[in-house]
């Protein structure tokens, strides 16, 4: 009986344990906060491309470090659209003001006067070399308007006007061929590189072309072989996912040649209509800048012909700007030249010395800080913006 007692009391004591245990946990369920569940994140394929399924393993190569010496391609759906190319540059004409001050109102004021000495004379050669025409243009545009205001006897700011227009189109050039090849042809993309060296503007200037291309209808690879400079390829995927256009990009201080050529080889493998390259506009080895452009040009042209060169020119640097161009003629052959920070600089005539010291159209320009301010050249806008002639468009 005595055993039986223990029994039945030991029982009764691990029964009230339990339960206790159990009230226990109800009352700390009831005051832990639930935590949320997690929100799946979602990013929208971008076109020809299919999004994984939710719950499936995937991997951002953004977010992982690439193996040595390989390259990887990112891309992205949060697109923009880009306002479109035509008439850009007369959109964005006020952004020459500071060039008219200097070219337009500056040259009619002396041509306005009732007598044209040879201090006059003097004034438009120096506010013409001031605007960074270059001697010999500055020369022939003197020339041609001291015959034309002697023979024509012009004189009314509008006369004037259109006399200083004539003769800067001469000197621009209204027949030169500015187009730039980014059609795919034989089913490869085109390739453009884009070279410079660094603060000119040349990876900011690689992206905002990736936004003119779209604009214009163009599917983009974008190759980030300036693998040199600290966070070169970051800035340049910023651009390409703004736009969707993707991006190949390797580790840093990696082979620029070995990207270039994965770029193009991912733009053939996604029929992509164009690739541009970012080139490196220094380099941390021995290996020489030009030695390495020309070996970039060779790797690419493996798999596709380059179809353009765009060397692109700080405005702001003037004369010094072509004797570095000539540096970059003599490693690849530049087909085209973009003029970067041309607005606000009242140096206008930078345009025509480029072309003439180096033989080489200028077919771009900058114009400004903003995502579309890189405005396919356009003669005549140019020319009425820093004369202003009123926009007729």
């Amino acid at each position: 009986m005595d055993l039986l007692i223990l029994i039945i009391v030991v029982a009764a004591v691990a029964v009230v344990t339990a339960a206790g245990f159990v009230a226990s946990g109800v009352r700390n369920r009831r005051r832990r906060p639930v935590r949320p569940a997690a929100p799946t994140a979602t990013v929208d394929a971008p076109a020809g491309t299919t999004a994984a399924a939710p719950g499936s393993a995937t991997t951002d190569p953004s977010l992982t470090a690439p193996a040595a010496g390989a390259s990887t391609t990112t891309a992205t759906a949060a697109l923009e659209v880009p306002d479109p190319t035509a008439g850009r540059l007369v959109r964005l004409r006020d952004r020459l003001s500071r060039s008219e001050g200097t070219l337009g109102r500056g040259l009619l004021a002396v041509l306005s006067r009732d007598h044209l000495d040879d201090d006059a004379w003097d004034e438009v050669e120096e506010t013409l070399l001031a605007a960074d025409l270059g001697v010999a243009a500055t020369g022939e545009v003197v020339a041609a308007l001291k015959d034309k205001t002697r023979v024509l006897g012009v004189r009314t700011p509008d006369q004037l006007r259109q006399l200083l227009r004539d003769e800067l189109l001469a000197q621009v050039g209204t027949s030169t061929d500015r187009s730039l090849a980014t059609a795919p042809a034989d089913g490869v993309p085109a390739v453009v590189l884009v070279v410079g060296v660094n603060g000119t503007g040349k990876t900011t200037t690689c992206g905002k072309l990736a936004r003119v291309l779209v604009a214009d209808g163009r599917s983009v690879v974008l190759g980030a072989a300036d693998t040199f400079r600290a966070a070169a390829a970051d800035q340049l995927q910023t651009w390409g996912e703004r736009v969707g256009a993707e991006v190949v990009r390797g580790p840093e201080g990696g082979d620029p040649a070995s990207v270039a050529f994965d770029a193009v080889k991912r733009g053939a493998d996604s029929g992509a209509d164009t690739v541009l390259i970012d080139t490196a506009g220094r380099l941390h080895t021995k290996t020489g800048l030009m030695d390495e452009l020309g070996k970039v040009k060779r790797v690419v042209e493996k798999q596709a012909p380059v179809g353009e060169v765009l060397l692109v020119l700080d405005a702001t640097t003037g004369q010094n700007g072509v004797v570095q161009a000539r540096v970059f003629t003599e490693a690849v052959t530049v087909t085209g030249i973009v003029l970067t920070k041309l607005d606000g600089t009242a140096k206008g005539g930078i345009v025509v010395a480029v072309q003439r010291s180096l033989g080489i159209p200028v077919k771009l320009v900058g114009l400004g800080e903003g995502p579309d301010d890189l405005a396919p050249f356009e003669p005549e806008a140019f020319v009425d913006a820093i004369l202003g002639v009123p926009a007729t468009s």
